[in-house]
């Protein structure tokens, strides 16, 4: 290996990638030379990167990555390999003291540190809730130490655990509301009636199986893993490296199909809420995601231009929606706002003063109708009316947000609001058909009710 006097201007004079294509190390051989310091230039790539080796009191050789060239000065490279180099000698071994001090929680916090201009607040959230639900246990673990077996067994466990909460969960709201409904049946029998038939919903609810949970606990582990050994290329192999094994969680598809929508849609109708009437059916005509409708406020509505305005940061792909507003969804927005001028267009008891889970409005309608669908199988209910209306494929990515294409000419393409007035009435058309909406003769204005 080669020996150069390290200056700021033989550093950079230095070629990478290697005319061998393999990589060459520098060692420092000038008057400020530290025994041990060098330079790595890969073969492969322009990475230059500071280096410091040396033989351990046992024998044992170690080579300790410092920094990248491009991220740290050349005399504080220096001083931190005299640094490691001391250390060395008293036989402190970088490489354990390293991956010893990189925790779970560590990696977690570096992590969003480092992507905090990227992440969303709720994708940030996701991430540290899911850790710290699922692998809360490691949180203080060196990565090093975790195992593949033990990433594997983790796996199986986080399921078995979410499906045993879910049936927990659902058998104590069952026994709550029928306790509740025993204590109020003489003196307010329809409360009691409500209440049985809150208790039938929890206790006809399948748990969930855990294996979403369990794949994303791997995913995210994966994740950060892959991000620390980046930067510490001595950390190891990923523990979680075998996805065959992950739980296969086939894509949903369960949604309203055409010759049920009648009785679905005259079962929304019936319900006794009209917040979450109302809001159910703003979900069937446009498509929208639950959080999407739910944060709703009366200034994201234009009535007079007919347009519905979703925010980037609420939009799931931090991109805006302009969406215009057909007949059966302006007629339920006046609706409501004839109602009153609160903050929401679909107010709540919710700490967020919104509405936030509908869970129960579903349940009564698959009570009465048979239907059983939740707040996303509407959007997929939308989005399957929608392709059999016969719009333009970007049409209908552009109703329900979905990015336009990643090829040069659909980045040119920008649907305005205008645009997509015609395709969204086609699609609301053809909705109010298969629901079996009357069409008043001599306009566009339908029976809703």
């Amino acid at each position: 290996m080669p020996r150069i006097n390290l200056t700021i201007k033989s550093v950079e004079r230095l070629r990478a990638p290697t005319k061998t294509g393999k990589p060459i190390l520098y060692w420092d051989d000038g008057p400020r030379a530290v025994r041990g310091f060098g330079v790595l230039c890969s073969g492969k790539t322009h990475a230059k990167t500071y280096v410091v080796q040396r033989d351990l009191p046992n024998g044992r050789t170690r080579r300790a990555t410092i920094a990248g060239a491009n991220e740290i000065s050349l005399d504080k490279a220096r001083t931190e390999a005299a640094e490691l180099v001391a250390a060395m000698r008293k036989g402190i071994d970088p490489k354990a003291a390293r991956q010893k001090a990189l925790t779970l929680a560590g990696a977690l916090d570096a992590y969003r540190e480092a992507r905090a201009h990227l992440l969303r607040p709720r994708t940030e959230l996701h991430y540290r809730a899911t850790v710290e639900r699922h692998l809360k246990d490691w949180l203080d673990l060196p990565l090093a130490e975790i195992t593949r077996d033990m990433a594997e067994k983790r796996h199986r466990e986080i399921a078995e655990a979410v499906e045993a909460a879910h049936r927990a969960a659902a058998a104590e709201h069952a026994k709550r509301h029928e306790a509740r409904a025993k204590r109020v049946a003489k003196s307010y029998p329809e409360a009691a009636a409500r209440h049985r038939a809150k208790a039938a919903a929890a206790a006809g609810r399948a748990p969930a199986s855990g294996h979403v949970a369990a794949n994303n606990s791997m995913r995210i582990l994966r994740m950060l893993w892959n991000f620390a050994a980046d930067r510490d290329p001595t950390l190891g192999p990923n523990p979680v490296r075998d996805r065959k094994l992950w739980f296969k969680v086939p894509r949903r598809e369960r949604h309203v199909p055409d010759d049920e929508l009648p009785k679905f849609y005259k079962a929304v109708l019936a319900l006794e809420n009209q917040v979450q009437r109302d809001y159910l059916l703003l979900l069937l005509f446009t498509g929208l995601r639950r959080r999407e409708a739910a944060q709703l406020r009366w200034t994201d509505v234009d009535l007079p231009k007919r347009v519905l305005r979703i925010p980037a940061a609420v939009a799931k792909a931090d991109r805006k929606l302009d969406l215009p507003l057909t007949d059966v969804v302006h007629d339920i927005l006046v609706a409501r706002r004839a109602l009153g001028d609160g903050k929401f267009v679909f107010p709540g008891n919710s700490k967020s003063g919104h509405i936030e889970e509908p869970k129960f409005a579903l349940a009564q309608v698959a009570a009465a109708c048979g239907v059983t669908v939740s707040v996303h199988d509407l959007r997929r209910t939308f989005l399957t009316v929608a392709e059999s209306a016969e719009i333009s494929p970007l049409a209908l990515k552009a109703l329900v947000n979905h990015s336009l294409g990643s090829d040069v000419t659909s980045g040119y393409i920008m649907m305005k609001v205008d645009r997509l007035r015609e395709p969204a009435q086609k699609v609301a058309d053809k909705m109010k058909a298969l629901c079996g909406i009357a069409q008043l003769a001599g306009g566009n204005v339908a029976k809703l009710r």
